[in-house]
């Protein structure tokens, strides 16, 4: 008997549009995988795929979704997603895992930690490894957001691992950014600069029931305070409520914060300048990218790389010498 072959049949760049239009679960999560692949054939054809959908994205609301450690960001993340979905709305979830640095893949398991989201017809979660990106977001999660839109999916949450630049890195890509904390506002309190200010548009303090449920109200209210006295009399603070993602308190709130800040943005004209200042900060930052792994790949480089680095990393060569010589061997010609 002839054994069948494992290997999927491959897709033209019609048959990705029209699967991902259409949301066909057979070749939806194909096109996601198509554009994070880093193979020359495969992005080529993402960049004509996300070419295509360009037209059809940008109706979505793009949810930006940090906060430290341990306050509960999946679990919050299930509890929106379940009364959005529950309220007519379609959800994609990209939820970024920090990678395995042994394999490279995701090590806590989205889909497992939202079940019950999971299970929606109208929700889709798609764990993706950070693999080393800074910012706590996936290299391909800008692309991955469009190609969720033109799905069809009106609301877009990027969770992030939250560290590092995290803030920066999603506020630079959603429309809202909600940054999640923890009852007892403490040493984050001192934290609120400035810059957090200009990036952040809702604030919820977390786990706001039982015991805890008194240190949260007061949380909520120093944040309150320090922000309207950092923000001015021309500044509008962001918002501050509490809630319980484990008990589903207050979620509702959380989203008509969140969906009232957009219809602020979007009225004023300031979403669309977001927009475009995203657009131009996504094209240097692909082009940073790309002009990165260009230069690790050239062959003279690749010939020097290692010694060169062993050199640094043993302290006989200072690391302006060892990037002067790596410009130096770009600029000789490719010999095939």
């Amino acid at each position: 008997m002839k054994r069948k072959s494992g290997r999927r049949p491959a897709l033209s760049l019609d048959d990705y549009y029209v699967g991902v239009r259409a949301r066909d679960m057979a070749i939806f999560p194909r096109a996601l995988t198509l554009i994070e692949s880093n193979h020359p054939d495969h992005q080529q054809l993402a960049e004509a795929l996300l070419t295509r959908v360009l037209p059809d994205t940008g109706q979505a609301i793009r949810i930006g979704i940090t906060g430290p450690p341990g306050v509960g960001k999946s679990t919050t993340i299930e509890s929106l997603g379940l009364h959005l979905v529950r309220n007519g709305r379609h959800v994609a979830v990209l939820a970024v895992d920090p990678s395995s640095g042994v394999s490279g893949g995701s090590i806590l398991g989205d889909k497992t930690r939202m079940a019950r989201l999971s299970a929606e017809p109208n929700a889709f979660i798609r764990p993706s490894p950070s693999a080393g990106t800074l910012g706590g977001v996936a290299r391909k999660t800008r692309e991955a957001m469009l190609i969720c839109e033109a799905a069809g999916f009106d609301v877009v949450l990027i969770e992030t691992v939250g560290v590092g630049q995290s803030e920066t890195m999603v506020a630079d890509m959603t429309d809202c950014f909600l940054a999640l904390m923890l009852p007892g506002a403490g040493d984050e309190l001192q934290g609120i600069k400035r810059g957090l200010l200009e990036l952040v548009d809702v604030i919820a303090v977390n786990k706001a029931d039982g015991d805890a449920a008194a240190a949260a109200e007061l949380a909520a209210r120093q944040y309150r305070s320090a922000l309207a006295s950092i923000a001015g009399h021309h500044e509008t603070p962001p918002a501050v409520l509490t809630c319980s993602a484990l008990y589903d308190h207050n979620i509702d709130q959380l989203w008509t914060a969140v969906a009232d800040r957009y219809e602020q943005l979007k009225t004023s004209g300031e979403l669309a300048k977001r927009h475009r200042r995203q657009r131009a900060h996504w094209l240097w930052t692909i082009l940073d990218d790309q002009i990165h792994r260009a230069i690790r790949e050239h062959p003279a480089v690749c010939a020097i790389r290692d010694d060169l680095e062993q050199r640094v990393l043993a302290g006989t060569l200072p690391p302006e010498v060892a990037a002067r010589q790596i410009l130096e061997a770009l600029q000789q010609p490719v010999t095939s």
